[in-house]
């Protein structure tokens, strides 16, 4: 079905294409792609993280700048993913993508996105990263139908200046992670800043402790009856309940955003986050004195690897128009010294080879992209259409840990039986 749906689908568009070209041959002012020699090639690129958007925009500027017959289309609308979803329905896709997660793989697995298998684009992407697209892609018909772009961190900041005044330094183990907590209560500091208003918020602390003490390649286990959450999860779910103890006073009732800004005002020792909050946190205080090190979930340090997920895919349309042009400008953001510019300015981590974060505040996790200590955000290879943001909301408000891992069990088994 998937294949035919490709077929299909490339099939139309290079009908229609094929028709551009006939019409086209031989009109004065034209060449060869039927653009008019004065006219420029547009190109839409979607991204699906309003974050980045200042980013994209300073590269197209500078991709324009070189290439002054191409005009790039930034488009990142709200509910990207929805979007996304809606347009692929009417078959009005756009020609260059920025996505990751369940939205990247509903794409792949819909047979409608460039087969990049023996592209050169992908021989300087870390090994790692295209083995995790791989995964993602495991559904959709052989071949591989991104490039993985940015890497992101699940991590732990936390307030230097705190820490210090509280005599202690960045735990490495539960143990220590666990007493610093207590003694930032009793101090009278907020221990943990949580902002579960949004329920995505907690999946950050969820993928570590899961990515660590959860069975490995569980997806694969629990499909095949072989795990579940019920059974493998008990740890899991109780440290989840250890670290809402402590929050604030009102750990339901903030949001992300809002976080952000407090943390950033000196408001918890520990703030629970992925890096792409940095920039959002220095925007609101530039001089935050803080740091990023892997959420310590076990008492053996070398037991405690970073998650770490693909954040941004590079993909295109398999029907677009203009896929010189568009190749052209994938091959623009791959080069070093782009990929370095979304790297700073993001504050993320490159998936190209030789594309290193040297900002200071990620001086706590840089040993586990070096080293490869890295472990997979376990919620990337759920069913899509889980729910498991909610789920875990629901957990921490009410705390029944057996109705929760049953609650997910089921609901695995529902959507993958849809």
């Amino acid at each position: 079905m998937k294949k035919t749906t490709k077929k299909t689908l490339t099939g139309i568009m290079s009908a229609a294409l094929g028709f551009t070209l006939l019409t086209g041959c031989g009109t004065t002012g034209e060449n060869s792609t039927g653009v008019g020699e004065n006219e420029k090639v547009k190109i839409e690129f979607f991204s699906s993280k309003p974050e980045n958007i200042q980013t994209f925009e300073g590269l197209i500027e500078k991709f324009e700048e070189q290439n002054p017959t191409i005009d790039i289309e930034l488009n990142s609308p709200p509910e990207a993913g929805t979007v996304l979803k809606t347009r692929l329905t009417k078959n009005d896709l756009p020609d260059l993508m920025a996505i990751a997660g369940a939205t990247y793989v509903d794409m792949a697995e819909a047979g409608v996105l460039e087969d990049f298998t023996d592209s050169p684009y992908l021989d300087n992407i870390q090994p790692t990263y295209l083995e995790m697209l791989d995964k993602l892609e495991a559904e959709a018909e052989e071949g591989t139908f991104g490039i993985p772009y940015v890497t992101n961190a699940n991590g732990m900041m936390y307030n230097k200046d705190k820490l210090a005044e509280l005599g202690l330094e960045a735990p490495k183990t539960w143990d220590e992670f666990v007493a610093a907590l207590e003694k930032a209560k009793e101090a009278g500091e907020i221990p943990i800043y949580f902002t579960l208003k949004d329920a995505w918020t907690g999946m950050i602390p969820w993928n570590t402790l899961a990515g660590n003490l959860g069975p490995a390649n569980f997806a694969d286990l629990k499909n095949n009856g072989e795990a579940s959450f019920q059974e493998d999860f008990q740890e899991v779910a109780d440290k989840m309940k250890t670290l809402l103890q402590y929050g604030h006073s009102d750990n339901f009732g903030i949001g992300y955003g809002d976080g952000n800004n407090a943390f950033a005002k000196g408001e918890g020792v520990f703030y629970i986050q992925g890096n792409w909050a940095i920039p959002e946190i220095l925007k609101a205080n530039p001089d935050a004195n803080i740091g990023l090190i892997p959420m310590p979930v076990s008492n053996n340090p070398e037991e405690n690897k970073l998650p770490s997920a693909i954040d941004v895919t590079l993909t295109m349309d398999a029907g677009a128009e203009h896929k010189e042009e568009a190749k052209k400008f994938i091959e623009f953001l791959l080069e070093p010294e782009n990929a370095t510019v979304y790297n700073d300015e993001q504050t993320a981590f490159s998936a190209i080879q030789g594309v290193v974060q040297e900002n200071p505040i990620m001086e706590g996790v840089k040993s586990n992209f070096e080293e490869g200590t890295l472990a997979t955000t376990p919620d990337q290879f759920y069913p899509t259409g889980m729910q498991t943001a909610n789920l875990v909301q629901a957990f921490l408000l009410d705390g029944d840990v057996d109705k929760f891992l049953n609650g997910l069990d089921q609901e695995w088994d529902k959507v993958q039986n849809r």
